[in-house]
């Protein structure tokens, strides 16, 4: 693999626009070579020609005193005779200085080339220079909170742990002796508890007397100095809500109060810090690797130049980024070691391959076996297809009597398993291509490192589910057309019903098998959009909700479930339950519970936030609200008046929402960008990718209109299955709608750079009272 692709590859996506660009640099070097390609013969003529009287180009310099330039700093050439560059620090007011290259060889022959490779090269040194040093400063303050956060968690421990020892505000403690809350022992003496204090406290006095001034100077960010337990006396605690109750008795109090001292109190800042300390040290991670990267780009760069021009300024101008903040300073990599030594020392007992594991977690393997079964699966649901088909035309069951009693309570039991394969394989394409474009999809929804399921896996689930599906209905539909089997009317109508069981059994299950981090993830991510406002929304949170949105008649279906099994007569192949006004309610309400959390996660975010635009977004749903309960209204009582309540509300929503989606959601129409009527910066290469989806977006969004207009009954199509066409579309425009708006959010972290997730720290230092 070429450099430049794998400069590209190993790259941070969202700091994308901090790194050297390689390929401009490469562009300047290309008009070099062509440039000395066409005019090759003529300076060769030259060369022989003026022979003895050519001079050194040194000896038509400019004579600039005996004094040194006026740069900050010395230049990092030596005066060789055969020097191109001189390399210096310019110190500009009000800023920081910048890096200048002086090119000695401008009077030749395609010099001016040369000159702009080089103050470009400057520009992309500064440029990296200058992120790499905010960014140092950025993990040095955060480095210095930690340290803050460290000592009020050892305190804190302190105080659990030996809750009836009476010490001196000003006593200090080893943290080496305090152990993490779950990895002590549960039955300690008093007198051991004692004995331990009474050993850290000679043992500080020692090193305090040994030390000497060494101790009292100010100790670099992590290195966690002992904590006096008088620390607790300016912090108070600030946990995040774990469960609505928490949240309501956060309504009504702060969230910032007194510390408590209880164990639980203790285990939940333990987590966080934890968490905060991974987190801190995958972004140290990828900061020492953009370093590492840049410096090798600029090596290559030069050794390029260096071959094209048959010169030797590579060695200059390594020499001065070896010895510039980027290659000398090695603040990063000592931060590296501390929060390893700090991680396996206080959260892990000393175990360093444990402590290693959770601070590097490795991403799983893909394995044959996955490829395998999901071509196997996919295989035999094509297999089922067929057989289902074959079955249907050789039964002629389109024109059989009962076709009307399988469509009305049958189909709509297995269509449910139909909505989730479509959406999971819309998923998986979506994966795919968020692969393929490089959007970082796991950092934006918030998976556990290592534990996001890739295209192959999520292919593996819906194959494994239409297995099941198709097998389910072929042997329902066998076992109605064979007479031997037809008297087992009750465990042929319990088919579907097993299979639910059997799906919810397996989302359920607490063993570690069936990708369970990813199922405990989507349980976690529904229970907060059911309980929203009563969770803080976070992406995952409203992306989901956004999701059931599309699966209406899904949620739909799992109420028909109910009803039929509940309250209809299954082993007759009966319902009444349209008739049923409770029922028909039900209808409505399960419809919007979707629409509803989205609206009151508007809500909320609208008065945590003060965005004006999350209060234009709750409007845009409850406006879909309104227009679904005018349409279940419309299609259950008739009438012109609810035809007219129908049409324009949908009419008005499905315009809000087409905007919505085209210009918030995914960016685009934006007429004076450089890509007219789409955005500045665009993953995907071709344009016409983009045009296409906003013309199939606003189709489908259309496609509501049905409902209105009663084009619903087709001669070749039951209306049911009409209903399930019009869902499924509204599936695949889902499916459409999910890659570009996390291709648009993808672009927005990239904007600010924002690679990194932002981990609430249990404790508040209260500034008053420490000063």
């Amino acid at each position: 693999m070429k450099f430049g692709k794998e400069f590209a590859s190993q790259m941070v996506h969202e700091w994308q626009e901090a790194y050297m660009d390689y390929n401009y640099l490469k562009s300047i070097l290309k008009d070099i070579l062509n440039f000395k390609k066409r005019n090759a013969p003529s300076s060769e003529v030259a060369a022989t020609s003026n022979g003895s009287l050519k001079r050194r180009i040194s000896m038509y310099r400019a004579f600039s005193g005996l004094q040194a330039f006026s740069f900050k700093g010395s230049p990092v050439n030596n005066n060789h005779e055969d020097e191109v560059i001189l390399v210096n620090t310019v110190q500009q007011e009000g800023s920081e200085g910048h890096h200048q290259t002086m090119f000695l060889m401008s009077s030749e022959q395609g010099g001016e080339y040369e000159m702009v490779f080089f103050k470009r090269l400057d520009d992309e040194f500064n440029k990296v220079l200058s992120f790499y040093k905010k960014k140092v400063g950025q993990v040095k303050a955060e480095a210095d909170e930690l340290s803050k956060q460290m000592d009020a968690l050892i305190a804190l421990r302190i105080m659990v742990d030996k809750p009836s020892i009476e010490m001196h505000s000003t006593q200090v403690i080893d943290p080496s002796s305090v152990v993490p809350i779950h990895l002590r022992s549960p039955v300690r003496s008093h007198m051991e508890v004692i004995q331990e204090v009474e050993m850290t406290s000679e043992e500080t006095l020692e090193d305090e007397s040994t030390s000497g001034k060494r101790n009292s100077t100010k100790m670099n960010p992590m290195g966690f100095r002992p904590a006096p337990l008088e620390v607790l006396d300016n912090v108070k605690i600030n946990i995040e809500p774990a469960t609505p109750v928490s949240t309501l008795k956060n309504v009504i109090k702060t969230s910032k109060s007194d510390l408590s001292y209880s164990k639980e109190e203790l285990r939940k800042a333990e987590e966080q810090i934890r968490r905060a300390f991974v987190e801190f040290y995958q972004k140290l991670r990828l900061l020492k690797s953009y370093s590492f990267l840049n410096v090798l780009a600029f090596s290559k760069i030069m050794k390029k130049y260096d071959k094209i021009t048959s010169r030797k300024a590579s060695k200059s101008y390594l020499e001065m980024i070896d010895k510039s903040y980027l290659g000398s300073s090695d603040e990063v990599a000592k931060l590296v070691e501390r929060v390893e030594a700090t991680f396996i020392k206080h959260f892990v007992n000393g175990n360093r391959r444990k402590g290693m594991k959770y601070l590097r977690p490795q991403a799983k393997r893909e394995t044959h076996r996955v490829t395998f079964f999901m071509g196997l699966f996919s295989g035999c649901s094509i297999a089922l297809v067929a057989a289902i088909v074959v079955s249907i035309r050789a039964g002629n069951l389109l024109q059989h009597e009962g076709r009307g009693q399988y469509m009305d309570n049958i189909f709509p039991l297995y269509s449910l398993f139909g909505y989730i394969v479509l959406h999971m394989l819309m998923y998986a394409g979506n994966v795919y291509y968020w692969r393929r474009f490089r959007v970082n999809y796991p950092f934006i929804f918030g998976f556990k490192q290592g534990t996001e399921l890739g295209y192959r896996q999520v292919l593996l689930l819906a194959s494994g589910l239409s297995l099941l599906a198709l097998a389910a209905a072929l042997s329902h539909l066998d076992m109605d057309m064979d007479p031997k089997t037809r008297k087992f009317e009750t465990v042929t109508e319990l088919i579907p019903l097993g299979l639910v069981i059997v799906l919810l059994l397996i989302v359920f299950c607490p063993l570690n098998i069936i990708y369970r981090s990813s199922r405990f993830f989507l349980l976690r991510t529904a229970w907060h959009c059911i309980c929203a406002p009563l969770y803080k929304v976070t992406l995952p949170d409203f992306l989901l909700a956004d999701q059931l949105t599309s699966q209406v008649q899904a949620i739909r279906s799992l109420q028909f479930y109910v009803c039929y099994y509940v309250w209809g007569n299954f082993r007759t192949r009966s319902n009444k339950c349209q008739e049923s006004s409770v029922y028909q309610i039900l209808y409505i309400v399960v419809a919007i519970i979707p629409f509803w959390s989205r609206f009151i996660q508007c809500l909320r975010r609208l008065f945590e936030e003060k965005d004006s635009m999350q209060g234009l977004n709750a409007l845009k749903y409850f406006s879909t609200i309104v227009a679904l309960v005018m349409r279940t209204l419309y299609d259950q009582k008739r009438g012109t008046f609810w035809r007219v309540m129908a049409a324009s509300t949908s009419g008005i929503t499905t315009v809000a929402n087409t905007y919505w989606d085209l210009v918030i959601d995914w960016g685009l129409l934006q007429r004076n960008s450089r890509n007219r009527w789409l955005r500045d910066k665009l993953l995907v290469p071709h344009k016409i990718v983009y045009f296409v989806a906003i013309v199939l977006d606003i189709i489908l969004r259309f496609v509501w209109m049905q409902l209105v207009l009663d084009i619903r009954e087709l001669p070749f199509l039951h209306r049911k299955a009409f209903v399930a066409v019009v869902a499924c579309l509204e599936i695949l425009r889902r499916g459409i709608w999910n890659f570009f708006r996390l291709e648009n959010e993808h672009l927005n972290n990239v904007g600010k750079y924002r690679a990194f997730k932002s981990v609430p720290l249990p404790f508040n230092y209260d500034e008053d009272k420490s000063q």
